[in-house]
């Protein structure tokens, strides 16, 4: 090192200190008043009641109890809201101490003679007088600088301006448990230096934070905030999903006093990748948002009414093509029921129900109708057809719901409440004599108290036995959508003309599908949307942004859906249409394909550089799609990937665990056997788990574990291993497997070996055979 790098590095470590000595002060400061206002809260609890006025002799005094209760809790509320606020403080303190910053430009704007000497961290830290900053957080204005430019002329916008000035010096730091292990100048893109050493590492359980190593295209997806649709186009480990993790937190910290994290919506791919992403937000000092797979919001819409296949379930029917009979039929109707052509044929539908009845369902008890579909049909009738079907089918709720009220009291003289009576429990009779003594009270007379108990004890039970139907009435479960739907399907036969050759066939597997209560995964969508249009089902106002991850696996017609769940959001998908497992067996449109995409209203971002895997895997998996020759690997190089060929795949087992013997001595901590479909990867876990200790993810496997890990390649999207080991790549032949394949081979960081039984699958075949070894 010259002598000039070796003097800034002992400045630099010099100041690293102060700033820490900085941070112990601030931390002792919070842990004192932390401490007191615990204190405070707990002194509160102790007392709430004594320092609390209780009378209720007269209507004042009632009132002034009330506000006093209020007074107190509020008091107790406020400084438990503090407390929590001081500990967050102190874990941010704590994160600090360990690596205050990364990063450091001077800045030198056309007012000022010197450059100020910006460094940047995860979050703010100003000077013991409170005037300033000692570490920006990243996400402030002046942040952009480093992410955005190389020294030399550059700016910066605030809320109300642009700042122009110099870039004097650019420079980034390795900080570890308060030292500094590396420094790097360096110029616009983030030092590769610096990328190698966080990229070199192993896997981990859970995404790193790395707001050191954002690159420039990656900033302006993360500060974006005037587009209403952002679209991610990148490779396989380009950073998308950091990215949009980064400008959760960015958003959080720009807007903090007018969205929190529950005004975010993330529609992750699967339980598992939640729990990968989940402390990346926390690490960054913001609360995640909130998380969901499409399939959990279906299935909440759904709840126990039906079966309802998951993508999953699909998918494992696209896999097995040769042991389905009805394969080809399915596709072409998984394929139109994608389209935007099937939600306007609904759309259609729906106007044409207009001037009609809807199917309705007869309330009754005791296997009796109490209020008939025929009548609730006749009422629905009589209603002027030019108010909506959603404004009509309230006008019906709200006349069941007084219908209801006039039928109980009628019942209340029927033989079988007499019956019931006598089959109630003790508790109920003792309620009933209470009740009776109530009204003797305030009646002064003891004469009718048989008849009083005879008729609370009736009201009892003709109550319970209605409530069902009242929430019924309430949740318009008097509407048989699924007769509605079964009824779309045998109508669009006739509704138009260009519709799939063996439309006939779908709708007769739908309409049966349907009568035995069972949702394949492509009507789902369709069987809600219709409901809401009957319905009017009210839209999610209190969400703001909504990210979607793994886009290109969302039809068009699912995300329509989604827009119209979420009208007043901005919205931020992301993924990559070489990784669209589901549309490529199925030949459906997915989200991200250009011809989907309307880029009037859009902001589209192409992410072509890929950091995850090494540069011999990448320049592999690259020649597997398509297209390929456009993405560029970053220069960290390793071993070409490794395919080993076997007689047959039984001779499979013992040679994944001899791979994992080695690479476990490698140093490697998570390694990932990947199979093509859920039934291979059990067969593999069953012989893995004689050897080695291995875990087997399904699709309701809630959290990442360092380790072996056996998965289904739909399963292993978005996530990372230090090595992958394809269990059995001749089982991939299709052309329509191809990105299938690729993502499987996309998720090694460092090593990535393929087994293939017998001859080479073609898709292998078709890749430069200098760039992998066989063995």
């Amino acid at each position: 090192m010259e002598e000039k790098q070796l003097q800034d590095l002992e400045m630099e470590q010099e100041r690293v200190e102060s700033i820490i000595k900085e941070i112990d002060k601030k931390a002792e400061k919070w842990n004192e008043s932390s401490s007191d206002v615990g204190s405070d809260a707990l002194e509160i609890r102790k007392t709430f009641w004594e320092d609390v006025t209780v009378n209720f002799d007269e209507a004042d005094d009632v009132a002034e109890t009330f506000t006093s209760i209020k007074q107190q809790a509020a008091l107790l509320s406020e400084r438990e809201r503090t407390q929590s606020q001081m500990i967050k403080q102190l874990q941010t303190l704590s994160r600090l101490r360990f690596s205050p910053y990364f990063g450091r430009v001077d800045f030198k704007d056309d007012v000022e003679d010197t450059a100020e000497q910006i460094y940047l961290g995860i979050a703010t830290l100003m000077d013991e007088q409170e005037e300033n900053f000692l570490i920006y957080d990243w996400r402030a204005p002046i942040s952009g600088l480093y992410y955005d430019y190389s020294p030399g002329p550059a700016n910066y916008k605030t809320e109300t301006d642009t700042i122009e000035g110099i870039m004097e010096l650019k420079r980034q730091f390795v900080i570890k448990g308060g030292k500094i292990t590396a420094m790097f100048e360096t110029g616009v893109t983030i030092g590769d230096e610096m990328l190698q050493e966080v990229l070199g590492n192993n896997a981990d359980t859970q995404m790193k934070t790395i707001v050191a190593t954002i690159q420039k295209e990656q900033n302006q997806i993360i500060r974006n905030d005037s587009s209403s649709l952002i679209v991610v186009q990148g490779v396989a480990g380009s950073g998308k999903t950091s990215a949009a993790m980064q400008r959760v937190a960015y958003l959080l910290y720009k807007y903090r006093n007018i969205i929190t994290s529950e005004n975010i919506m993330l529609f992750s791919p699967n339980p598992l990748f939640n729990s990968y992403v989940a402390t990346v937000l926390p690490e960054l000092g913001e609360e995640n948002m909130q998380q969901a797979t499409f399939q959990e919001y279906l299935s909440t819409r759904f709840g126990n009414e039906y079966d309802l296949e998951d993508p999953f379930e699909q998918m494992e029917f696209l896999l097995e093509a040769d042991k389905n009979e009805n394969y080809f039929e399915r596709i072409e109707s998984i394929r139109f029921k994608a389209s935007l052509a099937f939600k306007d044929l609904l759309d259609q539908y729906a106007e044409k129900l207009a001037g009609e009845t809807l199917v309705f369902k007869s309330l009754g008890i005791n296997k009796r109708a109490i209020i008939s579909k025929k009548e609730i049909a006749a009422y629905y009738a009589s209603l002027d057809q030019s108010i909506s079907i959603p404004n009509r089918v309230q006008l019906v709720k709200e006349w069941l719901l007084k219908e209801l009220k006039r039928k109980a009291k009628a019942e209340l003289s029927q033989e079988w409440v007499e019956k019931e009576i006598q089959f109630l429990e003790k508790e109920d009779y003792l309620e009933a004599f209470k009740t009776s003594q109530q009204k003797q009270g305030e009646a002064d007379d003891t004469y009718h108290d048989f008849d009083r108990e005879q008729k609370w004890l009736s009201e009892m039970v003709v109550k319970r036995r209605f409530k069902p139907l009242f929430n019924a009435v309430k949740k318009l479960k008097f509407i048989n959508i699924r007769a509605v739907f079964m009824d779309f399907f045998k109508e669009s036969q006739i509704m138009s003309e260009s519709l799939p050759k063996n439309w006939g066939t779908t709708c007769e597997q739908s309409i049966s599908n349907l009568e035995n209560r069972f949702i394949v995964y492509e009507d789902a969508t369709p069987f809600l949307y219709l409901q809401d249009l009957i319905e009017g089902r009210k839209s999610n106002t209190s969400i703001r942004h909504v990210f979607v991850d793994e886009a290109q696996d969302y039809t068009p017609f699912q995300f329509a859906y989604i827009k119209r769940l979420f009208p007043y959001s901005k919205m931020t998908l992301l993924g990559d249409i070489n990784q669209a497992i589901y549309s490529g067996p199925t030949g459906a449109q997915t989200i991200l394909a250009d011809s989907a995409l309307d880029s009037g209203e859009m902001e589209l971002y192409r992410l072509t550089k890929t950091y995850r895997s090494t540069k011999q895997i990448v320049e592999f998996t690259r020649q597997l799609i398509q297209g390929g020759e456009m993405i560029e690997p970053f220069n960290r190089t390793g071993p070409k990937p490794v395919i080993v060929q076997t007689c047959e795949s039984r001779d499979h087992i013992p040679k994944v665990n001899d791979l994992i013997s080695e690479l476990q001595r490698s140093g490697h901590k998570n390694i990932a056997v990947i199979c093509k479909t859920a039934k291979e990867s059990k067969a593999a876990f069953e012989g893995v788990k004689k050897v080695h200790d291995t875990r087997l993810i399904e699709k309701g496997t809630m959290t990442f574990e360092n380790g072996v890990n056996v998965v289904p390649t739909y399963l292993a999207k978005g996530i990372e291993f230090d090595a992958v080991i394809i269990y059995d790549s001749s089982v991939y032949t299709r052309t329509e497997e191809r990105k299938l394949l690729y993502t499987a081979c996309t998720r090694a960081m460092h090593e990535l070996y393929i087994l293939s039984a017998g001859e080479l699958s073609p898709l292998i075949k078709e890749v430069d055979p200098h760039l992998y070894s066989l063995i």
